[in-house]
This record gives C-alpha cells, structure tokens and sequence, in this order.
C-alpha cells in the first residue's frame, strides 16, 4: 500500500509543480513568444479548461474499462505534451500543448483518489490522504524555488522537461507497482450523450469565466449554464448516466463539501498569479527570490496537511474544514492593502496564513467527499472534486484575466503601469475575500 502511494502521490505532485513554477516563469515566457498578460493568462487557464471539462467522463470510463487503465493512460498523455510544450515555438502552440496536457491530467485525477480510496481502509484515510495533500502542496512549495531556478539559469522550457521526465517514473512505478484494475461499471453503457452535454456545458461556462468582462462572456456564461441545465435534466432519466445526479441532489454532505471546494479554488488560486507578477514586475524581484517569497505558503500548506488528514480521523472533519476556510478568509483581507511599498516580511505572513488555511481545509474536506459515497461512487466523487477544484481555478483565473482587463487592457507589463496593476490586484483580492467568507458559511452548514 505504501509504494501504491508513493507513485500517486508523485502523480499529485506534478501538476502542481508544473503550475507553480510557471507562475514564476510566465514574465519570461511573455518575452521569449511576445505575449501581452491576458494572452499568457491563457497558458495556465487553458490546461485548467481541459481538465475540468474531461474529468467527469474520463471517471465513467474508468469505471467501464478500469481506473489503472485510464489513469497510466492518463500519465502517457501528460508526460508526452509536456515534452511538446517544451519545444513550443508560439504562444498559441504551447497553450494548445497545455490543453492536450490538460486531458491527461483529466484521465489522471479522475481516477488517483479513486484509486487510493480503494487500497486504503477507512480508518487510514485522513491519514493517507494527508500524506498525498502533502505531496502535492510540497510540489507548490518546490515549484516557485526550482521554477525560478530552472528558468534564470536553463530557461523556462527545462521546467516542461522536468516533468516529463518525472511522467516516465509515474508510469513505470504504477505498472510495477499497482497491479489490481478497479471496473465498477464493468459491462453498461457509456452515456455519450450526456458526456458531450456536460463537456459541452461546462467548456462554454468556463470560457465564458476566461474571456471577462466582454459582454460576449456573459452570454457564454449564460449558454453554459442553460446547457448544464439540460445535462441535469437529461441525466436523471437516463439508465446509465455519465454523473449520477442522485450525489448532487439526494446528498447533502456530498453536495456542500464539493460547493466548499469548489469556493475555496475560487477564492485563493489567482492569488499565485498575481503575487508573481506584483513581485516581479511591480517589486523587481528576480524569478529566484520571488520563488523564495512564494514557497512560503506552500511550506505551510504542506506540514498543516498531514496533521490535519490525521486529526480528520479521530475529530469533526468538517469543523477542522470550516476553520481552515476562515482563516484562509483573514489571510485574503489581509493581501487586499498590499501596496508598492509593502514589507516583504508581511507579505510572508500573509502567505503563511493562506497556507495554514488551506491546509487544514482541504484533506478534511477531501475526506468527508470520498467517506460520503458508496464504493461504487469513488470515481465519480473524486472526478467531482477535481472538477470542482480546476472549474474554481479556472473562474478564479477569470477574476484575475477580467480585473486586469479593465484596469490595463491588453498591453505589456511596464513601469508605465504598475499603479493599474496594483488597482486590479486589489479587485481581485477583494472579490476572493468575499467568496472565501461564502465558504465558511456553507462548509459550517452541510452537517445540519
């Protein structure tokens, strides 16, 4: 069970390394292609976009043809675009390669929990599960320091090799190591139907999010959310249905823990992006130093969450998960009064206290989903909450994409305007200090 996790738990941590580090690398990128910032936006967003869109019917047919199928299927993909991303020679080819990326990270997280909450018995949950959150805000940690490492002395293209070469130790462990094939749906029907409904839905929804504040985004918002609608109504009358809608509807627990995750991703993910742009372009700080400042949440988030996996076994989860989500709500206020001339030791505090926050809400959250739904629904739940997480990312990055829009504009990042930019890092701070304090209320009430 051990080496099992080993290799999920090094599948978990390569999304978010590549992620972290290319927060770090984005200024350079930006240079090397002749990107503007809403441009580069979109290198991060659209890797979200295909992850989010493909995990729901990835989990259906895993449940089909088996979930170690899928998920080393999902490794190949990954491992295979991160090579290509590091020979991109456009913008526009390199944030197709962070698609294509993004489907097998899809493959990948609709099926590692699932997996993991299969081979570890209920009373070693929390515990495992703290030890894989670890691993991957380990990864955070790592990314901005060896990101910024990686691209001031090899470039920022060594950071996709890095990867790719950690892909290729992912796909041979889980061959030698995780023999057994999970195939809960063994023999129904795939809802192809459905599949292309939801995929449908939610890629308009979230493109949508990515192209705010133009009036065209609301009415993609609005058609997303018209034909997510239809799904629902589609789904609860099909014999086999790509997402049971009986988890949403028939189960609380299930239902608020995933609208906490979902808040939570929305409310913290672009605060690495805009940090790393205050720090570089705003303070001046060369990619290695602005790691170093940004490592600290990560650090944090990563030895909170294995103490607080391991007190989700023996105490309230959900009450460890609502105190988490507050203290992420104090630390987001906090970064609302950052300025020009803001200490360095503040910001550090800050970050800190995010990761506290953090870390101490999402395995206990992480928890309470997979502990709420039959075997049968591992999958599923576990491509529920990744979907939740990257479609949080995703409106998150659309926060930040639309408050530097109206601010700026598309144009380079310059001393020129350094006063808009802290103007739309303050919009977008606000607006998750506001959600976060959404999440605190619903995380505190799906237990009544």
């Amino acid at each position: 069970m051990k080496r099992a996790l080993f290799v999920i738990c090094l599948a978990s941590s390569l999304v978010p390394f590549m992620g972290s580090a290319l927060n770090l690398a984005l200024p350079y990128i930006n240079k090397t292609l002749s990107l503007d910032v809403v441009t580069s936006g979109w290198i991060p967003a659209a890797y979200m976009l295909s992850t989010a869109v493909f995990q729901v019917p990835f989990a259906r047919i895993a449940d089909m043809v088996g979930r170690r199928k899928i998920f080393i299927g999902g490794v190949i993909v990954f491992t295979l675009f991160s090579f290509l991303s590091g020979i991109a020679s456009s913008g526009g080819i390199l944030i197709a390669y962070r698609f294509f990326s993004g489907i097998g990270s899809a493959m990948m997280f609709g099926t590692s929990m699932a997996i993991l909450t299969s081979l570890v018995p209920p009373a070693k949950r929390g515990w495992a599960f703290g030890i894989n959150t670890s691993a991957v805000y380990t990864s955070l940690a790592l990314g901005p320091l060896l990101g910024g490492l990686l691209t001031q002395y090899l470039g920022w293209r060594s950071i996709f090799f890095v990867a790719g070469a950690i892909g290729i130790v992912v796909i041979a462990g889980t061959i030698l190591v995780i023999k057994k094939e999970w195939k809960e749906a063994a023999g129904s029907k795939f809802d192809k139907w459905g599949s292309l409904l939801y995929t449908g839905g939610l890629f308009v929804l979230i493109y949508g999010f990515s192209t705010l504040p133009s009036i065209l985004s609301f009415s993609l918002i609005a058609q997303g959310l018209f034909i997510l609608y239809c799904f629902a109504l589609y789904e609860r009358n099909y014999a086999f249905p790509v997402f049971n809608m009986t988890l949403l509807l028939h189960n609380r627990v299930f239902r608020l823990s995933s609208i906490s995750a979902l808040i939570n991703y929305s409310a913290t993910f672009a605060v690495g992006f805009m940090l790393s742009l205050y720090l570089q372009d705003v303070r001046g700080l060369a990619p290695r130093e602005a790691g170093l400042i940004l490592i600290s949440q990560s650090v944090v988030m990563a030895v909170t969450s294995v103490v607080s996996g391991r007190l989700a076994d023996k105490m309230s989860a959900s009450l460890l998960a609502t105190s988490g989500m507050a203290i992420t709500a104090v630390g987001l206020v906090g970064l609302c009064f950052l300025t020009e001339s803001t200490s360095f030791f503040v910001i550090v505090i800050l970050l800190m206290l995010l990761g506290l926050g953090f870390g101490i809400f999402s395995t206990p959250n992480m928890t309470i989903i997979m502990g709420s739904v039959d075997k049968a629904y591992y999958s599923m739940a576990s491509a529920t909450t990744g979907t939740m997480r990257l479609t949080g990312q995703a409106f998150s990055m659309g926060i930040a994409l639309m408050a530097i829009s109206i601010q700026m504009g598309n144009v380079q990042l310059s001393e020129a305007v350094h006063t808009q930019m802290l103007h739309s890092m303050r919009i977008v701070f606000i607006i998750c200090s506001i959600l976060s304090a959404l999440g605190v209320y619903m995380s505190s009430v799906r237990n009544m």
